[in-house]
């Protein structure tokens, strides 16, 4: 079974000023999906900036295991000769997702509408995961699963052979159950229909129709109605990858709290469906700008400017900005600490089935390094303590998830007293560049 090794504790201590450009890799969410539509078209698509973590490098790997040709050729630049809608060969090992929730539920859809047998692992975090809300409208299409109790991991996918397109309602809003649905609705014949409610990412839809799937996305009052029509033979793309929003969030948010910093970073991936972190920090009254605002392979982009902001104050988040920002509240949560008065998160309940429980993970880390917090089911609020008012000295545990051990090291640069996670191998799995990124703004981490 996948795992990070033994553990290795990192502590982040008090920085000086930051200051310089902040190279944070491409984007997890697009770089997933470029590998498996690729694999799913006629012929190569060529990718650059690909986000080279564990999790997009298992989604590399399972694309190879279905038959097809993938080939790293250095500096995040890849290439995938598909094998076209429907030509999945079955694998002949068990798929192992390490420690990715989107990778296991993006490739279950993009087979579950194949005539093969696929059985799915993965690390103790995402083994420990519930994977009905994927698993339970793929079988709409005439998917089977068989796994351990309560719907986790390992599991055993056996595709529909002759599947039958569905209409759907998303029950909560989620980009990966969403997009699982269209990947296997390419596959089935006539017209699957996706309804949400709230809108999620949008970057499913828009490659799809970047790789010439006849797709069309329409807003009514029964919500965004997303309505693919199957079998197509997509096309093979080059696919610039923009840079992740949420891996620049951490160098972002350690500007805002750390005296005297002043960094930027370039290229950053502003879909509207994922940039509400930036905008509630500058509704906190951060000093955070947007330079350059340009569009890179059909993704709205900009460099972030971010400067040390000793003013900013609690707010309401809008619970309708929860889905583009679902990743960044652990972070949030740590500049709320810095902010003064009371920071308030509400519509949040995803953040219970992340790869850790993020509310019950953050609100432990933040109590122990002596801010309050306060929580219930959908919602949890921190207690600022102005800029300079967070004592720190405390150890987290990092639960094996990448955001919560990234976030307390971003705690540590700004606290009196230097910030400790149990764990710090998981960041490997979205943000590899972490530690040498943060260092090199100069910030001061330790390992052991």
């Amino acid at each position: 079974m996948s795992g990070h090794g033994t553990p290795t504790p990192m502590t982040s201590h008090r920085a000086e000023p930051l200051k310089g450009t902040a190279e944070v890799p491409g984007d997890k969410s697009i770089s997933h999906r470029s590998l498996i539509l690729g694999a799913m078209a006629i012929g190569e698509t060529k990718i650059s900036g690909l986000l080279e973590g564990d999790d997009v490098l298992d989604t590399a790997k399972a694309m190879q295991a279905f038959g097809a040709e993938v080939t790293n050729h250095g500096g995040g630049n890849w290439s995938v000769h598909g094998v076209g809608v429907g030509g999945f060969a079955e694998p002949d090992q068990v798929i192992d997702c390490g420690n990715s929730g989107t990778g296991v539920r993006l490739i279950m859809g993009c087979m579950a509408t194949s005539p093969i047998s696929v059985t799915f692992t993965g690390d103790a975090s995402l083994n420990g995961r519930p994977m009905a809300r994927v698993t339970d409208p793929l079988a709409l299409f005439g998917t089977k699963a068989v796994g351990r109790k309560g719907g986790r991991l390992p599991m055993t996918i056996v595709g529909a052979a002759e599947p039958t397109p569905v209409r759907y309602v998303v029950p909560v809003p989620s980009a990966q159950v969403k997009s699982a649905v269209l990947l296997a609705g390419l596959n089935a014949p006539g017209k699957t229909v996706v309804i949400e409610k709230e809108a999620t990412r949008d970057h499913s839809e828009r490659m799809l129709a970047g790789f010439g799937a006849e797709i069309t996305v329409e807003d009514t009052d029964e919500g965004r109605v997303i309505t693919l029509t199957g079998q197509p033979e997509l096309k093979p793309q080059v696919i610039a990858v923009p840079r992740d929003p949420s891996s620049a969030a951490f160098p972002v948010c350690a500007a805002l709290i750390t005296p005297g910093s002043d960094v930027l970073v370039p290229g950053i991936g502003l879909n509207p469906t994922r940039a509400g972190l930036f905008y509630t920090l500058q509704d906190m009254g951060a000093d955070l700008t947007f330079e350059n605002p340009r569009e890179e392979g059909g993704e709205p982009v900009a460099d972030l400017r971010a400067k040390f902001s000793p003013n900013m104050q609690g707010i309401e988040v809008p619970p309708e900005r929860a889905a583009s920002m679902i990743d960044e509240y652990p972070v949030l949560s740590v500049v709320a600490s810095f902010a003064t008065g009371k920071t308030m998160m509400a519509g949040v309940k995803e953040l219970r089935v992340k790869e850790s429980d993020r509310i019950d993970a953050m609100a432990r880390g933040l109590r122990a390094n002596g801010v309050t917090v306060d929580e219930g089911e959908d919602w949890w609020s921190v207690e600022g303590l102005g800029p300079d008012g967070v004592p720190g000295g405390g150890t987290c545990e990092s639960f094996l998830d990448h955001r919560i051990a990234m976030s307390f090291m971003v705690m540590g640069m700004g606290a009196q007293n230097p910030v400790t996670v149990d764990d710090g191998n998981p960041i490997t799995t979205s943000f590899p560049i972490f530690e040498p990124l943060m260092t090199g703004l100069g910030a001061k981490l330790s390992k052991g």
